[in-house]
């Protein structure tokens, strides 16, 4: 019985992948390679490249082999492009996700660990967020991943299939040995753009608005090491294989840092100068998002191994130093 992994070439799904393999679990990817990358995953691993909304292709993986369950990571992720182009966010995120359920049902797969995320809250109510707290997306990509919620729950209403959510915050880090981590093009998540003006790759770092109600009036956010991400997925799923109901639980470390913290800790964990301008605010990003990851220590039994950003930016800098130029040779 294997754990199929969808979006496993991925930033998030390559470090789950690794963390299955290193729990002795059997484990396929399946992943259409436009932003995830064949060399992070490990040798010996299935690898399917395919896309979401081909059913061929989904038939194929689901025929060759025996999945018990599903790790979903497949989805754009860009905020401001989901603002500018928010039908390819639906066809992708929503038809994609709703064709991957078809072939569950199809195939009789009754479990689904979806990777959702802190934009389903859009600007919150209070900090920190907990999961009953209302949804009101201000970006498609958050609008997108609600309504892949909303599926997943009359999914399992109809279906019997059981989910669990994960609505987590900014991912950040890199494998611990530093042979996978975050390689996207463009790269569009801060800590990789700031070690890429370390690396003298970028000029400078730009901050989009310095006049949000926060402590320095840039934008706070929780920030999450990778590997802890991974093994809140795999914690979740065996809970639902152990009988667990289908659930929506949050994912963050519960302490916020603005954009002008996480600057000067680059700086000091690189050694390096990072000159910094400001520029306007971008459509649909909240002022701050903090998480309250309570209900997923106590109902998971999670802990966040990498607790402080400077050792998430450490283990970041170890990939980036040694990859400069991310999978490519």
């Amino acid at each position: 019985m294997a754990i199929l992994v969808c979006g496993g070439a991925g930033y998030i799904g390559s470090h789950t992948v690794a963390r299955l393999i290193e729990k002795g679990k059997d484990v396929i990817v399946f992943d259409n390679l436009q932003k995830g990358h064949k060399e992070a995953v490990p040798e010996g691993v299935a690898l399917y490249v395919g896309d979401l909304r081909d059913p061929e292709a989904l038939d194929k993986v689901f025929g060759e082999n025996d999945i018990e369950a599903i790790i979903d990571f497949a989805a754009d992720s860009l905020v401001g492009e989901s603002v500018g182009e928010p039908l390819k966010y639906y066809h992708n995120n929503v038809y994609g996700t709703m064709c991957l359920l078809e072939k569950m049902k199809a195939y009789d797969v009754k479990f689904i660990v979806f990777s959702s995320t802190a934009a389903t809250y859009g600007e919150p109510e209070r900090i920190p967020i907990v999961e009953t707290d209302r949804t009101m997306p201000t970006n498609p990509y958050g609008e997108t991943k609600l309504s892949v919620e909303k599926m997943l729950k009359w999914s399992d209403q109809a279906y019997g299939m059981k989910y669990t959510a994960l609505r987590y915050f900014n991912a950040a880090g890199a494998h611990a040995d530093g042979h996978i981590g975050e390689d996207h093009a463009p790269e569009s998540h801060l800590i990789p753009i700031i070690l890429q003006v370390a690396l003298g790759q970028r000029e400078k770092i730009s901050i989009f608005g310095s006049d949000y109600p926060t402590k320095d009036g840039t934008c706070v956010r929780d920030y999450i090491h990778v590997t802890d991400l991974a093994d809140a997925h795999i914690l979740a799923l065996e809970r639902l294989q152990k009988g667990g109901d289908s659930a929506v639980f949050n994912l963050g470390n519960g302490t916020g840092f603005s954009v002008k913290e996480v600057i000067e800790v680059t700086r000091t964990v690189t050694g390096h100068p990072i000159p910094v301008e400001e520029a306007p605010r971008r459509a649909g990003d909240p002022a701050t998002l903090i998480a309250s990851s309570d209900k997923a220590m106590k109902e998971l039994n999670w802990k966040p191994a990498y607790n402080g950003l400077e050792q998430i930016i450490a283990s970041a800098w170890k990939w980036h130093e040694s990859h400069p130029n991310g999978y490519a040779k």
